[in-house]
């Protein structure tokens, strides 16, 4: 499966994020009481699907279409997957797969596929999975995965964090007329008092070749990486709270690569301080003839 709308990248990029936290919660752990996910060594996490969701979040305040779109942030009056996927207007159409006839898979499945990267930015840079279910009993639905370029890590802080709790209570009554007085405590509130936090990605060019992510995807995906918490301020992350303090960008000169991408990243890790200083001269030295690109956080 191919597009023809754009060029693919030709050329291997790798790049990294420094990401300073100030007292906030830069992603809580439901399944914790929302604490700010750390792992066994104490060192703060931020987990890649977090990631994402902030870099579709700064495209479509960009006017990009996305298709995973949060909740709060709707923009097409969709209210799920299924209905945003389905729509005529919106989406691919009710019937730009017919699972219940099989020998039209595989033109259906390329054909949906096709119409799905040409339509929203994140399909065609990090990928989909569109499940289609049969339009008869007893027939096989059919699951059309999209596998796409743009790969980014959890980023994990430079050293243990420390989480200081607070515990949230009301001056006001919340029912009746005011009257009765019930519990005042609400709750815990939870943020890493200081952290510098490290995530490293990658774009393919041969993934980039099926969903036809373009050198103008890459230049925006370049763009909004700097501006990754702007317009993102919650009570857990105040604003300014949250920026990204640097972007390094790699831009291989081949397919393939010059160096893999363990290396890329590796360079930088062997020269990160545990506040996030690097020695910028040293970095474009030391992988000959891959000279990165340091970005300033905006």
């Amino acid at each position: 499966m191919t597009t023809n709308t754009q060029t693919s990248i030709d050329c291997k990029i790798d790049f990294a994020l420094i990401i300073g936290v100030n007292n906030a919660n830069p992603n809580g752990d439901p399944l914790n009481g929302n604490r700010p996910r750390t792992d066994f060594a104490g060192n703060g996490e931020i987990t890649d699907v977090c990631l994402k969701r902030k870099i579709r979040d700064r495209l479509q305040e960009s006017d990009e279409e996305i298709f995973v779109q949060s909740d709060e942030k709707k923009t097409d009056g969709m209210t799920s997957l299924k209905n945003r996927a389905y729509d005529e207007d919106v989406g691919l159409g009710k019937n730009a797969f017919e699972a219940n006839k099989k020998e039209n898979i595989e033109a259906k499945r390329d054909e949906t596929a096709q119409k799905a990267c040409d339509k929203w930015f994140d399909v065609r840079a990090f990928g989909q999975v569109f499940a289609f279910k049969a339009d008869t009993k007893g027939a096989d639905g059919v699951s059309i995965p999209i596998r796409g370029p743009v790969t980014i890590q959890s980023a994990f802080s430079l050293q243990p964090v420390d989480i200081t709790s607070t515990q949230i209570t009301k001056s006001v009554s919340g029912e009746g007329d005011g009257t009765k007085k019930g519990s005042d405590t609400m709750g815990m509130k939870h943020r890493v008092d200081e952290g510098v936090y490290v995530t490293y990605g990658a774009i393919t060019p041969q993934l980039a070749e099926r969903t036809g992510f373009s050198d103008s995807d890459a230049e925006k995906i370049k763009e909004i990486l700097p501006k990754l918490f702007e317009g993102d301020a919650s009570s857990a992350r105040p604003e300014g709270s949250m920026q990204v303090k640097k972007v390094i960008w790699w831009e291989h000169n081949s397919k393939s690569g010059q160096y893999s991408s363990a290396k890329v990243h590796r360079s930088l890790k062997e020269l990160l301080d545990t506040t996030g200083a690097f020695d910028e001269d040293a970095l474009k030295s030391a992988l000959e003839g891959l000279e990165p690109e340091v970005i300033e956080g905006f």
